[in-house]
């Protein structure tokens, strides 16, 4: 496998990460109007931990949320890209992909101290977790399995 082909699969990665982030956008701005919650800071909550940022007012919060939603789902798409590169496809590859997402948020946010351990989350708002996880891992591979081919 040739660095140029690597790199050009993570590109690729990329721009389907950036995808599908919008698709779990969507899906959890739906979910939240019907289930009449607000969203979640936990990730941006990780983010300002880990970097040492701290946003002031509402509004610095919600944009700081807003960017790092959007970095994080598009960065994870470069590791779809990898295993496109590595001969992964199909739902072997979103599933892969799905479960170091997924799994990895599970294990860091509550690590940070941003979300309770998993044993407090309760099956609903495991479940809804999940949903939203895998529109994103479907919507990126799919995304990914359409400029792969191009």
């Amino acid at each position: 496998m040739r660095t140029g082909d690597v790199a050009g699969a993570v590109g690729r990665g990329l721009a389907a990460g950036m995808a599908g982030t919008a698709l779990m956008t969507l899906s959890s701005t739906i979910e939240m109007k019907i289930q009449g919650r607000e969203a979640s800071s936990a990730p941006a909550d990780a983010a300002a931990k880990v970097l040492g940022v701290e946003p002031k007012g509402d509004s610095e919060k919600a944009r700081f949320s807003t960017v790092v939603h959007w970095a994080y789902g598009t960065s994870w798409g470069a590791l779809r890209g990898v295993l496109g590169a590595a001969g992964l496809r199909g739902p072997v590859a979103g599933g892969a992909h799905f479960v170091a997402v997924w799994g990895s948020g599970l294990v860091m946010l509550p690590a940070l101290g941003v979300a309770p351990p998993l044993r407090e989350w309760g099956a609903k708002a495991l479940a809804t977790d999940a949903l939203h996880h895998l529109v994103y891992a479907a919507g990126t591979s799919l995304a990914f399995s359409a400029l792969d081919r191009s």
